[in-house]
């Protein structure tokens, strides 16, 4: 409890009086500041007794429209106050909200004397995701002499979760793949380092797996077997250049890309097998780990993942476009530059269309291919292919198609494996579908691109994408078919 000002001022009043009526001799002045003392004891009492009241009967809820909500979205919060009778003090109350949370103002209330109800309501944003409980309110008593607070009421929790993809396809030509990262076995018995079995010798076994000192110990041959080095050293290639950023935000390319990505980093885990990360942005390498069997390795790749952000992309870009229909719409600046070549289509020298694929037209000259500085064939030479044979995941989209098949060639010439996971672009239209014939025509030649690499040895290729759009777009074109 807390004396206001001017409950100050009239017990400052007493003293005095009492000092007057010392140095003067007049009873009178003694007795108005014992007066004095007494009302003040008598209002404080009095104070106290409706503060414990209001406390006892004072009922706060607060609820969220919403318990559960994305990152980055917000929720109307509402507080109701009760008393279950009314009281001759002002009550107030001050919502608070939890560190994490935002609203554009704070939520007050206050119960007037003679009041027994209040309400009201602010709309809270959530930037961070986690578990957030509210603080109980403060509530605030006072009558104009004294004031005292407390805390009351219910504590909800919000709980706010990361935007990630939904319904992840992972698979080729709309069929889900059992296992995008593969199944491989580990420990078998054979030629190899680490000694495994001890058995009676064969005919076939040579002479350097008899074990020696078994043979004089039992007085017969034996031979002891040893187990295969299996485990697979893979690296993980993330792409996460500017057109990686396309989609809607919490399902853009990457974050279906970067779900995938961490899937295969638990898959590696749990078979154990050293994997490494080189990511890629649009000024090269960014970052490489080194594969690693260890907790900590795994941990530091999965981190790794979460802090990658794609630059912002123009989402006006042709790319993403869903109004123009026409025969080269929806097409990467790559693909359009492949159609331009194999029509023989001239550019003019004003013209801003040519100039936007004049560039992509140089990128293939004199039957060869120029890699550009911020590739990923590049980043793949400069890294994966300077290792030891390896086991490589690729993931990223089908925008720079020349790249992909460029980096693939590199890698076969390893000697490496090859998983691509790309992300087909049509999937990815911020503005939806558009006209959903177009959109399966630009599938199929994706899922051309797809087959086309996954002809080649030792190279998987699997798409990423929303599996309520593919079905979309697979849906239309069965329909297609049925009535051609």
């Amino acid at each position: 409890m807390r004396p206001t000002r001017r409950s100050w001022a009239i017990l400052s009043l007493a003293p005095v009086l009492a000092l007057f009526g010392v140095v003067l001799s007049r009873l009178p002045l003694l007795v108005g500041a014992a007066m004095v003392g007494t009302w003040v004891l008598v209002r404080q009492a009095r104070f106290l007794a409706t503060a414990r009241r209001t406390a006892a009967e004072l009922s706060v809820y607060r609820e969220p429209e919403r318990g559960t909500l994305r990152t980055g979205e917000s929720t109307p919060v509402t507080v109701i106050a009760r008393l279950e009778r009314p009281v001759d003090v002002a009550v107030s109350l001050s919502a608070g909200l939890p560190t994490a949370a935002t609203a554009n103002e704070r939520l007050e209330l206050e119960l007037k004397p003679g009041e027994t109800e209040t309400t009201g309501t602010t709309t809270v944003g959530w930037p961070v995701a986690g578990r957030h409980r509210f603080e109980r309110v403060t509530v605030d008593v006072a009558d104009g002499w004294f004031r005292t607070s407390f805390r009351t009421g219910t504590r909800p929790d919000v709980v706010v979760q990361p935007r990630t993809p939904r319904n992840v396809h992972v698979g080729a030509g709309g069929e889900q793949a059992v296992s995008p990262y593969g199944e491989h076995t580990g420990g078998r018995i054979g030629s190899g380092i680490e000694p495994a079995e001890l058995r009676e010798y064969l005919p076939g076994d040579t002479m350097d797996q008899i074990d020696w000192k078994a043979t004089a110990r039992q007085g017969t041959t034996y031979v002891r077997d040893s187990q295969s080095e299996t485990d697979r050293r893979t690296v993980l290639v993330v792409d996460y250049r500017r057109t990686l950023g396309d989609g809607t935000p919490g399902e853009t390319k990457f974050d279906y890309a970067r779900d995938v990505a961490l899937a295969t980093v638990d898959a590696a885990r749990q078979l154990a097998d050293p994997l490494g990360l080189v990511t890629v942005g649009d000024d090269g390498i960014t970052s490489q780990i080194e594969p690693s069997s260890t907790f900590e390795g795994y941990a530091r790749i999965r981190r790794r993942l979460f802090d990658l952000e794609p630059a912002a992309s123009d989402s006006d870009s042709s790319s993403n476009s869903t109004t123009d229909t026409g025969p080269l719409a929806h097409r990467s600046p790559v693909l359009l530059a492949d159609a331009t070549r194999e029509q023989g289509l001239p550019l003019a020298d004003d013209d801003p269309f040519s100039a936007t694929l004049r560039p992509y037209l140089e990128f293939q000259t004199g039957g060869g291919t120029r890699i550009r500085t911020n590739s990923l064939a590049q980043a793949v030479g400069a890294s994966v292919a300077n290792r030891d044979r390896t086991f490589a995941i690729i993931v990223t989209d089908d925008e720079r198609r020349d790249d992909i098949l460029e980096t693939v060639r590199l890698l076969r010439n390893h000697g490496s494996d090859v998983l691509l996971l790309l992300t087909p672009t049509v999937l990815y239209e911020r503005g939806g579908l558009g006209d959903i014939e177009r959109a399966y025509e630009r599938y199929v030649e994706f899922e051309d691109f797809r087959r086309r690499l996954s002809r080649m040895d030792r190279v998987n290729a699997l798409e990423i994408g929303p599996s309520d759009r593919l079905a979309s777009v697979l849906s239309a074109g069965r329909q297609r078919g049925v009535s051609q």
